[in-house]
Order: structure tokens, then sequence, then C-alpha cells
């Protein structure tokens, strides 16, 4: 047996959709999938029509509808601090949410596990939760949607995020999910057989205003360097892997598919800033990395749905930390 897990940015997926060519498309791409676990970004509600105290009844009632309408669920029990029973986070201030859905027939929520973070550790909420997989220990889902204006706060989620995960003599067996917001400091070996970056310098040619959300200070205008200090603290060591640049499938893009007034404005062109990452219990399970790429998956979104085959029975026990 296999678990497919996969990752879906939704475009301001709201509930006033439901119905729409929109909302349907989305859960084409997601019915064609079959994911298993997935995580999910940009669940939005309506800040001006909406009062504060009802965001997250209504955006648990958007993830309910759109888990139930691909076949999947969100649903955990409630309890007086977390009333409404659903895998959601936001930050407190903004009515943007993350989630992990999953289906019930393969994975099963491990009690007490979820946990959804926010404010002030990061822009978006952050959507923890354990499943039992058939693993020899749960495997934690991390739903997570970087800052998109702020490199240096990129950095901190991920120290945020690593902690999340640390036990002591290790990390804890997860997948971190989610739109980064950012490239990849993945790197494999080149033609020559040095390393290189598995994701290109995709700025180097750009002239734009919004250069300073994703370049390192001091190379506009010269080399023009894509900002890597996000991942490059979660892949240290090999604490976790990219699956993309680990499985050595062929480069791809998971935005940049929508042009010029179909969506919002994007600058950027092209890149992979959609990423799965797996610590190291994990990397050995890892099997088959795939983007969903459908008429439905490119219709209903401006980010495409990268996810992973992984085998449960190949999820190690670490019981020390590595050398390197």
């Amino acid at each position: 047996m296999t678990i497919r897990a996969g990752n879906f940015n939704a475009y301001k997926l709201s509930l006033a959709a439901r119905g729409t060519t929109a909302w349907n498309d989305r859960v084409t791409a997601v019915r064609e999938l079959a994911p298993d676990l997935l995580g999910l970004q940009e669940v939005v509600v309506d800040e001006a029509a909406t009062p504060p105290d009802q965001w997250n009844a209504v955006a648990a009632q958007t993830i309910t509808a759109f888990a139930e309408d691909c076949g999947l669920t969100a649903s955990v029990p409630a309890t007086p601090g977390r009333p409404y029973g659903v895998t959601m986070a936001a930050n407190v201030h903004r009515a943007w949410y993350t989630a992990v859905l999953w289906n019930p027939a393969a994975a099963s929520v491990v009690p007490g596990t979820y946990r959804p973070l926010g404010a002030p550790d990061f822009w978006h909420g952050l959507t923890t939760v354990a499943f039992d997989i058939g693993a020899a220990e749960p495997l934690t889902m991390v739903a997570y949607h970087g800052d998109p204006f702020r490199p240096n706060w990129r950095t901190e989620e991920a120290r945020r995020i690593k902690g999340t995960l640390r036990r002591p003599g290790g990390v804890t067996p997860a997948l971190v999910v989610g739109d980064f917001n950012a490239l990849s400091a993945a790197r494999v070996p080149g033609p020559d057989g040095t390393l290189r970056y598995y994701d290109h310098e995709v700025y180097a040619e750009q002239d734009h205003d919004d250069l300073e959300y994703q370049v390192l200070e001091g190379t506009i205008g010269g080399e023009q360097l894509a900002d890597r200090r996000q991942t490059e603290l979660l892949l240290r060591r090999g604490y976790m892997v990219d699956a993309a640049a680990h499985l050595g499938v062929p480069g791809h893009a998971t935005v940049g598919h929508w042009k010029d007034g179909q969506g919002d404005p994007d600058p950027f062109g092209e890149r992979r800033i959609d990423l799965i990452l797996a610590t190291r219990p994990v990397t050995p399970a890892l099997l088959v990395y795939g983007v969903q790429d459908s008429k439905a998956a490119r219709a209903g979104s401006d980010h495409l749905i990268p996810w992973v085959d992984l085998d449960p029975a190949k999820v190690s026990r670490e019981l020390g930390i590595t050398e390197g």
C-alpha cells in the first residue's frame, strides 16, 4: 500500500464560489489526483463583509464543503478551545486559512495531534496534524503558506517549523507541504558533477518593483540571486529533503501558467514555489513525485498541485542525530 500526499494553493477559495466553474475545476483537479493527504492554502473569508468573530466559522464551513466535494474530510473532534472541529489555521489578523484534508480510508488522525499555529510565528496560519498510515510511527502533515513579502520572515517561519518537528535526538516523521512563496535551496549534481541549485536563478534577468520580495539584499541590479534562506535552514544536514530534487524528476514550474489578466498580477513568471519536503525518517519512503497538470488544475488555480507517493513500511525510526 502506498500513500499519496499533495499540496494545493486553491486561489482564494471561498464558500460563495461553491458550485461555480472555478470551484468545480478545483474539485475535479483534486479528484483526478485522488490524494490520501492534502495540504490546502488560500481558503479566504470576506473580511469586509464578515465580522471577525465569524471568520473561523465561515472558514470551517468552506473547508468542510470543499473536502466533501473532493471525497475527503477535514473533521476532528471539537474541543472547548477548538470548537469548529476542522483541521485549519489562520493568522488572527487575517481571514486566510491553511488546512489539511485526508482520505479516511487510508489515514486516521492520531487523537490530540491537531495544532493550529498563527501569529506571531506565521504570516498565514500553519496547520499540523499527525496520521496513522500504517507506518512505524505516525506521520505529521504540515500545511504551510510562506510570507509573500518578507524574506527575513520566511526564514524565521522555517526556523519555527523546524522547532515544531524537532525532538531529542532527531526529527519527527513528517511531510511539510505548501506554497513556500520562494525558490528551494535544494541542490543536485550538474553535468560536470558539481552541485547546483535544482531551481535555476529565475530572477536574474528581471527588472520590476517586486524583486525585493524574492531576491537577496545587495544583489538587485547585479546577480539578482533568489533568497533561499528559508529552505536552506530546513534542508541543512538532510534534516529534510525536497522530494522533487531527491527523486530526480525534471525541473518544472508550479506557478506562472496564469497570464496577465487572469488572477493577480504576477511579475515573476514561471517558477516552482509549491514544495513537498520530507523529514529524515520519511526520506527512505519516497517513491514517486509528480505535478497535477491537467486542464482542470490549470483552470482552477494559479498554483498546480505537487504530489508524492510514499511507502509507509519504509518510514524509519530515527533514534539519534546523524553525522554530517
